[in-house]
């Protein structure tokens, strides 16, 4: 097997999995599509419950759409803010931990160089392999080698604040946006939000339950029940504040 450089991928080559990736960035996408999947599914269900209160009051269809586009605002701005603070914090503490590294391995590299040795024989290899590991490692990048074993980071591939309050915004809105279409339909338009928002809780319980290795069934049903509860308090609290119509 070839990269696209039309060298030979020996790691793949040894592992005998054609095809299948071994690189500890497709662990992140998968992180960022389950991320993406249960954004999306607070956007459906919080707008859900806003839509279906509003809709309770016997409001008209215009305040209906404004209450679902007013949620979708405040929600996938409020996803973005959160996102961008809190993987803001994370990639500032990981520069933090990569200058801590880089400057232990130069001021103590004999020290740094026994502590990973020490490091791979806690994972279970002899003090032999362990220090020929050590040593092939240093030689090749000392840095990458510790962060690894030690922290588990690949300054490559750093977190990025900006895609991921993009991503979780852009999550949100398409979920957002399931219900609020489905209200604008007139003929019995509480009927096509519940069965709009059942199909999209469906859809996203089954699609974080394939990405996580989950059982399809328990997560879509789990969420079905949920959003239903959800949905039905809502809607129970809508009624009690104005006069119910279910067209």
């Amino acid at each position: 097997m070839t990269n696209r450089d039309g060298i030979a991928d020996t790691a793949t080559e040894r592992s005998g999995h054609d095809g299948e990736p071994h690189s500890g960035a497709v662990g992140s996408k998968l992180n960022w599509l389950r991320a993406g999947v249960l954004g999306a599914n607070d956007g459906l269900l919080s707008t859900a419950g806003l839509v279906i209160g509003v809709a309770a009051t016997a409001a008209t269809p215009g305040a209906i759409l404004v209450a679902g586009v007013a949620g979708l605002s405040a929600g996938a701005s409020a996803m973005a803010l959160g996102e961008y603070v809190s993987v803001s914090t994370q990639r500032d503490t990981e520069k933090a931990w990569i200058a801590k590294e880089q400057r232990e391995l130069l001021e103590q590299p004999e020290e740094e160089f026994d502590e990973l040795v020490g490091l791979y024989t806690a994972k279970g290899l002899s003090e032999a392999t362990a220090r020929q590991v050590a040593t092939e490692l240093t030689a090749a990048d000392p840095l990458r080698a510790h962060l690894d074993i030690e922290l588990g980071i690949d300054q490559e591939e750093l977190t990025n604040p900006l895609a991921a309050a993009l991503s979780s915004a852009v999550a949100f809105s398409l979920g957002a946006l399931i219900p609020i279409a489905a209200s604008l339909i007139a003929w019995h338009r509480m009927l096509w939000i519940v069965l709009a928002v059942a199909v999209g809780l469906a859809v996203t319980g089954y699609a974080s339950a394939a990405l996580g290795g989950a059982n399809r069934r328990t997560a879509v049903i789990r969420l079905l029940v949920g959003g239903a509860a959800a949905m039905a308090i809502t809607y129970a609290i809508g009624r009690l504040l104005g006069t119910t119509s279910l067209t």
